[in-house]
């Protein structure tokens, strides 16, 4: 299928043009006097009625969607984007397989069902059968599987579900022979893993529950690690950590393969951690093993006494050291695999380690001993990003994917003591990497600082300014951007667009320096690399501002608030999903408190409150401006970051827009921040986007 788009003069654009400033009447929302003062200064807060669950509120979110969903019908190719990308996204996706007691289980989709299902296969009879499918959860496919442990035999099993794309989960117990629910579900369970000790039950964290009506909003804070024994109720469930005893806003346990060690991390923010231990063999208390929040560690292997911890103190670009339960505090710490220039990740199986190394955003893997020793570099089929080569000790046969953004993922099998490995499955995807080009290119920052990005288009496309460009960023968090492929992008570029990413400083391409530059006082650089870029491709010719759209989401929805309100004459289309908008409060909201580390908070000090101030992006809304064609995007269970951000933001820009490029809130129901949505929600988002991003740019329609 060979698209291109229809550019059409200035003269006959069938785009945002056809609907005048007189005839956007936006809903209305309520507006009240609500004014707070930080350090002296007065801050009007007009909107605030929409952070409450309010009738008003409710009415006015219905009157939002109607008028969205009125605007995205008149754009006459938006049934074909979706068209297509339901034609591409039909194949079947089968995930790596993993062993558990006498089977063998793996995930797969056969093409369009809501959610993947999970099969398994018996290791001695060959037979196959449905373990779990979690499209039977719900009528609607919007209940997804977001958690999944087996006990060490294989033989008992707990699954966590998500209801509307909450982070509040369910957990359901059951005998992993017979399929059968053994015990009473678990409820109200958030930000948690399951970690079973034996056959006597497991571990796992959650908070109080809010008060009634501010579920979905209310503040959680204080995380509790419990440990629920099989056959009794929840309300007898053991804490095991945190509370008001160590009050801490994270807090996660696993038990070591090995069954020995009960292993606590606890933070308070989304970088730097404490870590605790507890002997279940030889009985005794936690030892914490590190004070304070200034690393982050964690233990990824133990061999008997010794505990093998992947670290970056003293090692901004992390590395892996060993020490004993006898002594493991930081003093005893020895290297096993060295910090190098570039940033390591780790993984182990088959009784070794694999090393990924992230180069310019590309990885290289390398295989060592438990010793540190190197045993070989594994070949890669390409340029892109790994994923995978974990594995329980005994197990010599590993895999892991490769992709990059024209390459669709592929899973290998390796085996972990002869190197080799071999296609273990290949999608089959309708769409040809050879007619695409993926290139990396080094573009300099407002301060002089080199970025690199990741430019993808179809081969032969014509630097001349027209092209329909996404510019994609994250920027934070200490979140790497990897190539990776995405239906959706590649439908983009079927349609004769562009799609580029840089990596942006607040990430982590190139370790901790990288990602403490785009942090607190520094979190502007982020916003100077993202409008550098668009610069870069606007100077070089792939596209112009007329045919620029910015895009992001959560940390990258404020990334694409504040470049929008910072250079409003950037792009011509702006896209922010479930973003943190409202920088002033984010942290009242359900965890966000602990997102300081990256952002700092407006009760810190003066200077913090005026920084934040400075760029927050519902603060920085001017009337009178010419704000680009926008497109908000959020979901009605977003507990993580809540809808008040978007509904606020967009309330703003719609009374304050100045020009006839429209501003629309498109409000996802039964959905959260973005994990476990069925297949169609996806469809459906993803191709309202791409037709908007179009049609805002003044495309008619799409030639076959």
């Amino acid at each position: 299928m060979n698209i291109k788009p229809v550019l059409l003069t200035a003269g006959v654009l069938f785009s945002a043009s056809f609907y005048s400033q007189k005839m956007m009447s936006y809903p209305k929302a309520l507006k009240g006097s609500q004014t707070d003062k930080y350090f002296g200064t007065a801050v009007a807060d007009p909107f605030r009625d929409l952070e409450n669950d309010s009738e008003a509120t409710k009415k006015w979110v219905d009157e939002e969607v109607a008028y969205s969903q009125n605007y995205l019908s008149k754009i006459p190719f938006r049934e074909q984007i979706k068209n297509q990308l339901r034609d591409i996204w039909n194949y079947e996706k089968i995930s790596a397989p993993f062993k558990e007691g006498g089977y063998t289980y793996y995930y797969k989709n056969d093409g369009l069902q809501a959610q993947s299902v999970l099969y398994r296969t018996n290791n001695k009879t060959k037979a196959t059968e449905v373990f779990l499918d979690p499209n039977k959860f719900s009528e609607k496919g919007t209940t997804s599987l977001s958690n999944l442990s087996f006990n060490k035999k294989g033989n008992l099993a707990a699954y966590s579900i998500s209801e509307g794309g909450s982070d509040w989960n369910k957990i359901i117990i059951i005998d992993a022979i017979t399929k059968k629910q053994i015990d009473e579900t678990l409820l109200d369970v958030k930000f948690s893993g399951i970690s079973w000790q034996g056959d006597e039950g497991f571990y796992y964290s959650s908070y109080d529950k809010p008060k009634e009506g501010t579920v979905l909003s209310g503040m959680t804070d204080k995380h509790k690690v419990y440990f629920h024994k099989l056959g009794t109720k929840q309300s007898e469930d053991k804490l095991i950590f945190g509370g008001e005893k160590t009050p801490r806003r994270y807090i996660g346990a696993s038990v070591s393969e090995d069954q020995r060690y009960l292993i606590i991390s606890a933070a308070n923010a989304t970088n730097g951690n404490e870590l605790y231990i507890k002997d279940l063999k030889n009985g005794g208390d936690f030892v914490q093993i590190n004070k304070g929040f200034d690393i982050n560690a964690s233990i990824v292997d133990t061999q008997g006494d010794d505990l093998f911890i992947f670290t970056d103190k003293d090692a901004p670009n992390m590395r892996l050291v060993k020490t004993s339960i006898k002594n493991p505090s930081p003093e005893t710490w020895k290297d096993v695999i060295p910090q190098t220039e570039n940033v390591l990740g780790i993984s182990s199986g088959g009784g070794y380690f694999f090393a990924t190394y992230m180069i310019d955003a590309i990885d290289k893997v390398k295989q060592f001993d438990k010793t540190g020793k190197l045993i070989r570099e594994i070949s890669l089929p390409g340029k892109g990003s790994i994923g995978g080569f974990g594995g329980k000790e005994e197990e010599k046969e590993l895999y892991f994917s490769f992709s990059n953004y024209i390459m669709p993922r592929t899973i290998y099998k390796f085996n972990a003591d002869s190197g080799k490995s071999e296609v273990y499955q290949k999608p089959k995807v309708n769409f040809n990497p050879d007619e695409y080009v993926s290139e990396q290119v080094f573009y300099t920052s407002k301060d002089g600082t080199k970025v690199p990005m990741m430019i993808n288009y179809k081969k032969g496309t014509k630097l001349d300014g027209k092209n329909p460009t996404i510019l994609y960023g994250y920027g934070g968090f200490n979140v790497s951007l990897q190539p990776g492929f995405s239906v959706v992008n590649a439908i983009w570029m079927k349609n004769g667009g562009i799609y580029a990413v840089p990596n942006l400083r607040g990430g982590g391409e190139y370790g901790k320096k990288w990602y403490d530059a785009g942090t607190k006082f520094q979190k502007k650089n982020v916003f100077d690399d993202f409008i550098a870029a668009g610069e870069y491709l606007q100077n070089k010719g792939y596209t112009s501002k007329d045919f620029m759209a910015i895009s992001g989401g959560s940390n990258g929805g404020l990334l694409v608030g504040a470049t929008m309100t910072i250079r409003p004459d950037l792009a011509k289309v702006a896209l922010p999903a479930v973003g943190v908008l409202d920088m002033l409060r984010y942290n009242k909201f359900t965890a966000g408190a602990g997102w300081a580390y990256d952002y700092g908070t407006a009760e810190d000090n003066k200077e913090m409150f005026e920084y934040l101030k400075s760029y927050s992006p519902l603060h920085n809304v001017k009337k009178g401006t010419c704000y680009p064609s926008t497109m908000i995007t959020t979901s009605d269970h977003d507990d993580r970051v809540v809808p008040a951000h978007s509904f606020k933001f967009g309330a703003e820009l719609q009374e304050k827009q100045s020009c006839d490029n429209p501003i629309l809130l498109r409000i996802e129901k039964d959905a959260g921040h973005g994990a476990g949505r069925s297949t169609e929600q996806i469809l459906s988002e993803s191709s309202d986007g791409l037709s908007f991003a179009l049609y805002e740019m003044g495309i008619k329609k799409l030639e076959k």
